[in-house]
Formats: structure tokens, C-alpha cells, sequence
């Protein structure tokens, strides 16, 4: 069957106002055109796509069919010519992106600034959340992106491979373990922790390995950002395990340092997370291809 789109518009049109009269003064078109194409649509579907009355016309099982159809048609070609007009223009709109606070401190502001240099005409709202809150936000469409641990249960939605990162010991430079070459988790049960708040995907972590130690982690203070936690580090107060990045950007303007891990759960491995790429907006598609090219 070959269709064309004048005489969809034209069955839509008539479909809606349930009348060829009423369907001929919103097109602009004569009656006996109307009439003609939606004979012409009735021919080559090989059936009746309306029951006709005196005082208008009612869509036939074949017509509501054909109703359902020709509006996905239509809305598929809206979707195409908004995402090809909006590169022509280039890219412009905003993007929800909901991230842990690893994947912000470390390597979402490099990639953010180089995006938003290509395209200029994007805004970005992010969020700093914790990994199953970004799955929530994804599911609930409250956020298009999200950046998130590999061992964040993510069921429902397609993820990519992104970056990974070390997780280390931050303490003072003083420290009995600061000249050691690696450390052990369960050495590091033996002291006093500034930990991260009880729901992020770092906490959850060390909770888990020193579960499976029979230990648990003695944490003097509980902060919610990196900054303070380092910050606490080089007062003396404990020592915390943080993303390696993390502790050597600090490490240039406070006495603290990094002791590597000496433990195979230390690489974290972070992912990209949508809800269906393919009914991404042209923006957050190009934004979440921009992440993976990197």
C-alpha cells in the first residue's frame, strides 16, 4: 500500500471532526476533494474507513486502526524535523544530569566545559545524587542522564561503560601508614574514619567489604562533601578512603596524601545511564555520545 501524506491529513482531519463538512472548512478544501480522497484511501485499504450518517461520520474498526497509525506518522515526523532543524541551528535546549559526587569531582567538569565550548546554546541542570537515587530519577524521568558506580542495580535502564576510578587512603602526611606503598582494607578497619554520608555508593561500599571481614568501620565523623572530608583528614581527626584524584587535588594546598589500596574492589568502574537513548532529546543525546567519545 502507498500512502501519502496529503490524504493522511485529510483522513485525520476528518477522523477528528467526524464530518466531511466540517473537515472540507478546516482544510480549505471542497468538499468533493475531501470526499475523493478519502475514497481514494477506502480503495487501496480495501475497506471502509467510515460509517457515513445523515449528520456526520463515525470511524469503522479499519478507520480506528488507521487513526492510531497515522498519528504515530505524524508525531514520528514532528520528532524528525524538531531533531534535524535543531541540528541545523545547532544544538541548544537543556540537559537533566544527575551524577555522584566521584564522578563530579573528578571528571564531569572537563567534559561538561568542552560540551558546552562545542555547544554553546546548551544549559545543563545537574544534580549531585547518589547512585540509587539516580536510578530512581532516571525511572521516574525527573533526570535524562545520570552518572553513576557499575554496582548501582540498575535494572530498567541501558547504561554504558564509562571511566573508573582508584579509591585510596587519604591521611595526614605525618601518619604512620603515609610512607606505604599499599595498604590493606582490613589495616584500615583499625582506625578512625571520616566517612561520607550513609547513602552514598562509597560508604555502601566500604560497608560491604568490611562486612565480608566480620569488621566493622569505626567512623568518628560523617561529612557529605569531598572537600570536608579532606579537609578533617589533614586536621588529624582520621583518615578517610577517597577517589585518588580527589585526595591529590587537595594534596597541593593541604598536608594530606594518598596510600594506594592494596584490594581488587579499589577500581570502581563508573557508567552513563538513560532511560531509552533512542527517546533521548537531541540534546541529551548528543551530550551522552560527547561522554562516551571521551
Amino acid at each position: 500500500m502507498r500512502f501519502d501524506l496529503t490524504s493522511l491529513q485529510i483522513f485525520l482531519c476528518v477522523a477528528e471532526e467526524k464530518s466531511l463538512t466540517r473537515a472540507s472548512k478546516r482544510a480549505h478544501l471542497a468538499l468533493s476533494a475531501i470526499s475523493k480522497r478519502i475514497a481514494e484511501l477506502e480503495h487501496r485499504v480495501g475497506s471502509p474507513l467510515f460509517t457515513r450518517y445523515p449528520r456526520g461520520v463515525e470511524l469503522t474498526p479499519a478507520g480506528q486502526s488507521m487513526l492510531t497509525h497515522a498519528r504515530q506518522v505524524f508525531e514520528a515526523l514532528y520528532r524528525m524535523e524538531n531533531e534535524l532543524g535543531d541540528y541545523s541551528e545547532g544544538i541548544k535546549g537543556r540537559v537533566q544530569l544527575h551524577a555522584t559526587t566521584s564522578a563530579l569531582a573528578q571528571f564531569l567538569p572537563a567534559e561538561i566545559k568542552t560540551f558546552t565550548t562545542q555547544f554553546p546554546g546548551v544549559k545543563l541542570d545537574i544534580e549531585e545524587r547518589v547512585g540509587a537515587a539516580i536510578v530512581r530519577a532516571l525511572n521516574d524521568g525527573r533526570a535524562e542522564v545520570g552518572v553513576f558506580a557499575s554496582h548501582t542495580p540498575a535494572p530498567d535502564l541501558e547504561t554504558f561503560a564509562w571511566r573508573s576510578d582508584e579509591i585510596c587512603l587519604a591521611v595526614p602526611i605525618n601518619h604512620e601508614l603515609s610512607d606505604r606503598e599499599a595498604v590493606r582494607f582490613s589495616e584500615v578497619l583499625h582506625h578512625e574514619l571520616i566517612a561520607s554520608h550513609a547513602e552514598s555508593a562509597l560508604y555502601a561500599l566500604i560497608t560491604q567489604e568490611a562486612e565480608k571481614l566480620g569488621m566493622t568501620p569505626t567512623v568518628k565523623v560523617r561529612v557529605s562533601s569531598f572537600d570536608c572530608m579532606c579537609q578533617l583528614v589533614a586536621g588529624g581527626l582520621g583518615v578517610a578512603l577517597l577517589p585518588r584524584h580527589v585526595i591529590r587535588i587537595y594534596a597541593h594546598s593541604i598536608g594530606i596524601t594518598d596510600v594506594p589500596l592494596d584490594e581488587p574492589w579499589a577500581i570502581r568502574n563508573l557508567r552513563i545511564g538513560v532511560k531509552d537513548f533512542r527517546q533521548l532529546s537531541p540534546t541529551a543525546r548528543a551530550f551522552v555520545e560527547h561522554l562516551r567519545a571521551s
